[in-house]
């Protein structure tokens, strides 16, 4: 029972980096149609700007989880002016290249500066140690992780759901066309909607930094899985993302713990491929009009 509890708290935990990624993609391919190849890495610069930060010029952790997210959220919208707002009207397929290359980039800049190898990054001192849930103890860094990441998530919920702006952001995000129906200038909420959703990847990698090692590939390594969360939940879907997010963290928890390593390689694949032949549109999807 103890082991249970620990593989599902360390399920949630994961599924906290899942749910912040994915809420910033769904946001940003909401609104723009726009597969953002470039969120991995982005939440790779979070990471390695904390670790730079500190390494370099002694801003603790607490500033760094203000500094990164704002810093790259404000380079996001500046990226998505200068390039993204110029192929909207092609085929996705051209931003979805744009930011391939965007993520070759960044991640070839980080090497040539910081090279290969692993960085580590101190986790701060008022979060070491850990807390007595009752039957087990479970470090103190990642209880404040899952506790920080449900507070976002509510915040955004209650942000987009009960503040004017947030209402017509996510009108424009989950429907789009019916938004401008009514007159909504959606084009003017383009450029802050993708910094925001960039600044949710950043946010994700400062608090992957204590706990993950810091790493010019850390983000590839996750935004495939992040990709298949967005399916699951559904491709636009605020909701939707986040409750897969969290999903998709305890199925690999358990599936790491209980099942054989080749089929819990491939758990998250497999729930994916489900779900798409049952509901193409995703679990929290709408199924798109026929022309």
């Amino acid at each position: 029972m103890t082991g249970f509890l620990q593989n599902t708290f360390n399920g949630l935990v994961s599924g906290a980096f899942y749910a912040l990624l994915a809420l910033g993609l769904a946001v940003i391919f909401g609104m723009l149609r726009v597969v953002n190849f470039a969120h991995g890495a982005f939440y790779m610069l979070g990471a390695f700007g904390a670790y730079v930060l500190l390494a370099e010029a002694g801003v603790p952790f607490w500033w760094a989880l203000v500094i990164m997210p704002v810093g790259l959220g404000l380079l996001g919208m500046a990226l998505e002016r200068a390039f993204i707002h110029r192929l909207t009207r092609l085929d996705p397929l051209y931003n979805f290249l744009l930011t391939f290359g965007l993520t070759l980039i960044l991640q070839d800049l980080v090497k040539l500066r910081y090279g290969v190898q692993s960085s580590p990054y101190a986790t701060p001192t008022e979060l070491g140690g850990s807390v007595d849930l009752g039957l087990f103890d479970f470090p103190t860094y990642r209880v404040f992780i899952l506790g920080f990441a449900v507070c976002v998530c509510v915040g955004v919920w209650w942000l987009l759901g009960h503040t004017r702006v947030g209402m017509v952001v996510r009108a424009a995000t989950e429907r789009p066309e019916l938004t401008r129906a009514f007159g909504i200038n959606v084009g003017r909420w383009v450029t802050p909607v993708f910094g925001f959703g960039i600044a949710l990847a950043a946010l994700a990698g400062v608090l992957a930094a204590p706990m993950r090692a810091v790493n010019p590939l850390m983000g590839a390594d996750l935004i495939i899985v992040v990709f298949a969360v967005v399916v699951i939940g559904g491709l636009g879907s605020i909701f939707g993302s986040v409750a897969a997010g969290f999903g998709i963290g305890l199925i690999q928890a358990w599936g790491e713990a209980y099942a054989p390593a080749i089929l819990a390689q491939t758990l998250v694949f497999i729930v994916m491929a489900a779900v798409l032949l049952w509901r193409p549109a995703g679990l929290f999807g709408r199924e798109e009009a026929p022309a």
